[in-house]
């Protein structure tokens, strides 16, 4: 919990810090743009985030850069789509670390400028220097640490993937030397039962689909795993360990300027809120789930302000990728749900081409230089933040570095109503899609019309190209690219020059 301070050591560190703003990005897994109350939720309360809310910015157009984790993230950290790459798909837990050193990053431009950085909670970008080889009993060839990130406290992957454990600084966070930790995806460990072999043990949530292979804290997991003992997570702790080890870099950096990329797990199944958050809501264990993510952004946001940081703290907060509702375990997502609509007005959801799938809510609160009680339709993107925090802090970015990033400082600061002219928007099929103000375009694609493995999810994929007239029709029902050729013709050529200049980047890596 947080530390109370007295009056004159909260006014002795606000004085010490007037210069430099610190900021926080909180990065929320599959939380999607209906899924807080400032953006229209039903049947769970957040009053941290509408809070945050009403003393910032409230953003209606903001754009993940894919609609799945891995890929949204990089792009997130480097200012490069990851579609650029053909390594930035969907990572598992003992995948090498994607982001190469010699890349910059996000930490390294706050780095470059004094600042404290730390990268806590969900990672999902992959450790160690070569995929399937990392010793998890031992410090991890290559981690956060080579990207700018002075500290790091981390989930390798998601929870629902193996290893089940955290990762601090690059070492598990309390190995159990009597319990060696071995990681496999490939085929399970002798002698280890499964949740396939064993499904008794899966005591605590039954999969949907898939989830049935290492068995940890009576969960199912994706991936196989042998070992851990004391250092094995539980998923209702997951939320406490992350926001306690958020407030501990806040109180050690008090003093100086801080970076603090914080992303918390709770929506992301398996969805197992602490005892102390279930029934907050009338959605069962998804929506308990959002109510914790609330409660952590209050841990943090009362915190800055009992240790006189909070006017000249920005406080950003998004979500990696939209909402899924059943994704592999049992836990009524679906049956509960009643009137909530995870997507807001939008159309689908996490992996899918269509709008629900990228579109995420977007808070910027900074007392100091944002005002208050705002609500911008600036079209945004997440690509953006590397050249719009190079240009809070004044870094040039070098040469074919964060290539496609550019400056929207205005804009998240809620001057600029306008923001970008387009975003270009990737599915988990990287099926690639535009999106203006007015218009919607999805390029054509052969994929299947439903995602294949479990989610009752829609992909977007169509034979045909696919033009959406937004004024009027959010929700993407009626294509009207036959009758707008011309419109049709101006968004491929959007994604041409787009790919044009991938092969560019390509050649010169």
């Amino acid at each position: 919990m947080p530390l109370a301070l007295t009056a004159t050591a909260a006014q002795k560190s606000h004085h010490q810090r007037t210069d430099k703003p610190n900021v926080i990005f909180i990065v929320a897994d599959d939380l999607g743009y209906g899924d807080l109350g400032c953006y229209g939720a039903q049947g769970v309360s957040t009053p941290n985030v509408d809070k945050l809310a009403k003393e910032g910015t409230r953003f209606t157009d903001c754009h993940a850069v894919a609609s799945i984790s891995t890929p949204s993230r990089y792009s997130l950290l480097t200012g490069e789509y990851a579609w650029r790459r053909p390594d930035t798909d969907v990572a598992p837990g003992n995948a090498a670390m994607i982001i190469k050193p010699q890349q910059l990053t996000v930490a390294d431009l706050f780095k470059s400028r004094g600042y404290a950085t730390a990268a806590i909670g969900k990672w999902h970008l992959g450790l160690g220097d070569k995929t399937g080889e990392q010793d998890w009993n031992a410090p991890l060839a290559a981690g956060p640490g080579d990207l700018g990130f002075d500290y790091s406290y981390l989930m390798a992957a998601t929870s629902d993937r193996v290893p089940c454990v955290f990762i601090e600084n690059g070492i598990v966070a309390n190995h159990d030397p009597s319990a060696p930790i071995e990681v496999s995806y490939r085929k399970p460990f002798e002698g280890v039962p499964t949740g396939q072999t064993n499904p008794e043990l899966m005591y605590n949530l039954k999969p949907s689909h898939g989830h049935n292979m290492a068995v940890v804290n009576g969960i199912g997991r994706i991936g196989y795993m042998k070992g851990g003992g004391k250092a094995l997570w539980k998923d209702e702790n997951i939320a406490d360990s992350i926001t306690t080890h958020a407030l501990n870099f806040i109180k050690r950096h008090a003093d100086e300027p801080f970076m603090m990329y914080l992303c918390t797990n709770d929506v992301h199944v398996p969805r197992f809120p602490h005892q102390r958050f279930r029934g907050k809501s009338t959605m069962g264990l998804r929506g308990d789930a959002i109510a914790q993510f609330d409660w952590t952004v209050g841990q943090v946001t009362s915190l800055l302000k009992k240790l006189g940081l909070d006017e000249n703290t920005l406080v950003i907060l998004t979500s990696d990728n939209g909402p899924v509702l059943d994704d592999g375990y049992q836990d009524r997502a679906e049956e509960l749900l009643g009137n909530h609509k995870p997507s807001g007005p939008f159309r689908s959801g996490k992996y899918s081409s269509f709008e629900g799938g990228t579109m995420v809510p977007f808070i910027a609160r900074w007392p100091k230089t944002i005002a208050a009680g705002q609500q911008s339709d600036a079209l945004i993107s997440h690509i953006d933040l590397m050249a719009t925090m190079a240009s809070l802090l004044n870094v040039p970015i070098p040469q074919r570095e964060a290539a496609d990033s550019r400056d929207q400082l205005q804009s998240w600061l809620g001057k600029d109503k306008v923001g970008r002219d387009y975003v270009v928007e990737q599915s988990t099929s990287r099926v690639l899609s535009v999106r203006t103000k007015q218009w919607k375009y999805i390029e054509p694609s052969n994929g299947p019309k439903m995602i294949t493995w479990g989610p009752k999810i829609e992909t977007g994929n169509d034979k045909l190209p696919q033009l959406y007239n937004l004024n009027g029709n959010p929700y993407e029902t009626t294509n009207v690219a036959a009758e707008n050729p011309e419109i049709v013709s101006q968004m491929q050529a959007i994604i041409q020059k787009e790919r044009t200049a991938h092969k560019a980047s390509v050649q010169v890596k």
